[in-house]
């Protein structure tokens, strides 16, 4: 059976950013409404971890802080710093929508395609490891920096409403060092301020929007992956 991440359908994301006073009080109007996603166990967030990759160029980043309007990001995302599940995933950025692709890979292939090697991607069955091999042979794509946070989040049903709280964000700095939990890491954001994520296939439900509205939160093109190279000599 194919895995049903392997294309998900183009979604709304509003991005934001919101201080920790504001995330506690809407976190006490989604608790008893929304479910927790299964992931949060015992109502606690989640790590998770991903490595992004860019071509020698830095288009990626260059064409995010650009505004360029259709674009992909490529990355490998762990969860809870395990090798358990591993994802190659494609972000694809439509105009305002987004699109997802994702692959369940081992971690031999992982470190494989981290070690800069995308030999046998080109014969996959997932249309995704082969356009990995054309990125890594055309644009030489290669790991670009690790993001790490803390997630929690609620879903509804109506319109695959998904709303995350993307906590204790990290820069990995200069390691590529995917699985090990204590590498040095540095918060790229101002102190106090986490991310607010909201993602809907076609329209915002009313009963949702009621309960996002009055937060104070400031609207954002949030990117974790830019956020987290700032620390590097790059010019825009």
């Amino acid at each position: 059976m194919p895995d049903k991440r392997n294309a998900l359908p183009a979604r709304h994301e509003l991005k934001f950013f919101i201080n920790r006073a504001e995330l506690a009080a809407l976190r006490a109007r989604l608790r008893p409404v929304l479910n927790l996603d299964e992931h949060c166990v015992k109502g606690r967030a989640y790590a998770v971890r991903s490595l992004y990759f860019d071509d020698v160029d830095d288009m990626a980043w260059r064409d995010k802080v650009n505004g360029v309007m259709d674009r992909d990001k490529y990355r490998i995302r762990i969860y809870r710093h395990s090798d358990k599940e591993i994802f190659l995933e494609r972000k694809r950025k439509l105009g305002d929508l987004i699109q997802k692709s994702s692959a369940k890979i081992s971690r031999r292939l992982c470190e494989q395609i981290i070690s800069g090697d995308p030999r046998g991607l080109q014969s996959a069955s997932n249309p995704l490891l082969r356009d990995m091999y054309a990125q890594m042979r055309t644009r030489l794509l290669r790991p670009a920096v690790i993001v790490d946070y803390e997630r929690e989040a609620y879903l509804h049903p109506a319109e695959d409403v998904r709303i995350t709280f993307d906590m204790a964000l990290r820069s990995g700095l200069y390691s590529k060092d995917l699985f090990d939990a204590s590498i040095p890491t540095i918060c790229p954001l101002d102190p106090g301020l986490e991310i607010l994520e909201v993602k809907f296939n076609n329209y915002l439900p009313d009963y949702v929007r009621a309960l996002l509205n009055g937060v104070r939160a400031d609207r954002s093109a949030v990117s974790k992956y830019v956020l987290c190279r700032r620390y590097e000599p790059l010019d825009g």
